[in-house]
């Protein structure tokens, strides 16, 4: 059955402006931004003429180069008024022409990431950096009063020499908890820390030499580099090397879910597209499970060996519950802060804490998963799109979402990294 589309043609010419810019490059921004099912073709003529007498050629003895330009827009009838409305602002000058069309097929190829996009229109710019000398506690004071997790180290001239993690910070300077669980502690008890590592620099513990991006390569290119490399993000250098900005994968999918067409509404409109990733595609599905009624403190075991740091909560039919992070286990003790500081600092097992904190691990011992689970989660299911997860993780801050059947039993978790990697695994060249 042939399918309803228009044509939208445009008679224009080079010199045309509108805002400052050529009227074609407008209209392909226009169309671009509109997030219809639209294709956009833009041709150069060899030659031609205008209503003022004018006439456009590229011979040497005529010397007119004001070439003609000629736009055209083909897209599903129904999208028409949300597109010609804006063309026809943008044309100061030439004819806009609108025929009716019938369309045999219309098949695309979805890309999770724009090949025009440069990693310079996504990256965070004016980075916090620190040099070779800077005091590691002046590092850390920096972070916990940021929202990042890591701090490029650079020369006098700017150039990035390495870069301070979260990983180096615990593994080279014996931090003993990530940084969003340090921050929820007691001044005192993090100034108590921060005093151990004073006498240490920088350059002692920073990763060098540092993986770095150029501003004008594809953003495609530095989501390969940081899965390559296990990386959460790159400084970003300019061409003569200095730093300019850093780009994370948070900033990726923010700008993902700006520039991402609703592939939901151009499917209704009878458009066949293929590269479709679902969330059931990319999941984990090895994460620990746990019921309501479990100990505290086996959970806490289960968290110390899982390398997310989470738990899932489940009925006896494997519905979702909740989920349990170790900071929900750091506020489970605010009113022992301190036998909860010996654990963290100490790295003591139960047993020897219950010499110290009796009070303490009476309590641990007395409560249930289901009395410290996070309740009320944002949740996806298997057919979602990886653009729609995306989005949601991105609306919510969210690094790892809870994947679900359509009767709310629990099937896996999907995280930042596995949905960038299913991106990268389409068509971006």
């Amino acid at each position: 059955m042939p399918l309803r589309y228009n044509v939208i043609e445009v008679f224009t010419s080079e010199e045309a402006r509108w805002q400052g810019i050529s009227v074609w490059d407008a209209i392909v921004d226009h169309v671009r931004r509109s997030g219809t099912a639209a294709r956009c073709i833009v041709t150069r003529g060899l030659a031609g003429c205008y209503e003022n007498g004018e006439i456009a050629s590229n011979k040497i003895e005529i010397l007119s180069f004001n070439m003609p330009i000629k736009v055209e827009v083909i897209l599903p009838a129904a999208e028409l008024d949300a597109v010609l409305p804006g063309i026809e602002e943008v044309v100061t000058d030439g004819i806009v022409v609108v025929e009716d069309m019938e369309v045999r097929l219309h098949r695309t190829q979805k890309r999770l990431i724009p090949r025009q996009l440069r990693v310079k229109d996504a990256m965070t710019t004016s980075p916090q950096t620190v040099s070779e000398g800077t005091p590691v506690s002046d590092v850390i004071r920096l972070l916990l009063s940021h929202d990042f997790n890591a701090a490029p180290v650079v020369d006098p001239a700017g150039h990035p020499i390495g870069i301070i993690t979260q990983g180096d910070l615990i593994s080279r300077a014996g931090m003993p908890v990530r940084l969003g669980l340090l921050a929820q502690l007691e001044e005192h008890q993090i100034e108590e820390f921060l005093e151990t590592v004073s006498h240490r620099t920088a350059g002692e513990i920073m990763t060098k030499p540092v993986t770095t991006v150029n501003e004008d390569k594809r953003l495609s290119e530095s989501v390969d580099i940081m899965l390559k490399h296990h990386l959460k993000r790159l400084p970003v250098i300019n061409s003569q090397g200095e730093i300019v900005g850093v780009i994370a994968r948070s900033d990726v999918f923010h700008i993902v879910t700006r520039e991402t067409p609703d592939w939901k509404a151009i499917k209704a409109q009878n458009v066949s597209v293929g590269n479709i990733t679902l969330v059931r595609d990319i999941m984990r599905r090895d994460t620990h499970t746990v019921r309501p009624d479990t100990p505290v403190e086996e959970v806490v075991r289960l968290i110390d060996d899982s390398d997310i740091q989470r738990v899932v909560v489940v009925d006896s039919e494997g519905k979702l519950l909740g989920l349990i992070s170790d900071a929900d286990l750091l506020g489970l003790f605010s009113e022992h802060r301190a036998g909860m500081w010996d654990y963290l600092i100490r790295k003591l097992p139960f047993t020897e804490l219950a010499r110290k904190h009796e009070l303490l691990i009476e309590q641990t011992q007395a409560r249930k998963a289901a009395d410290i689970m996070k309740t009320g989660l944002v949740t996806v299911q298997e057919d979602t799109r990886i653009e729609d997860a995306i989005k949601i993780m991105a609306e919510h801050s969210i690094k790892r979402l809870p994947v679900i059947d359509e009767n709310g039993v629990f099937k896996g978790l999907v995280s930042r990294d596995s949905v960038l990697r299913a991106g990268v695994k389409q068509p971006i060249e």
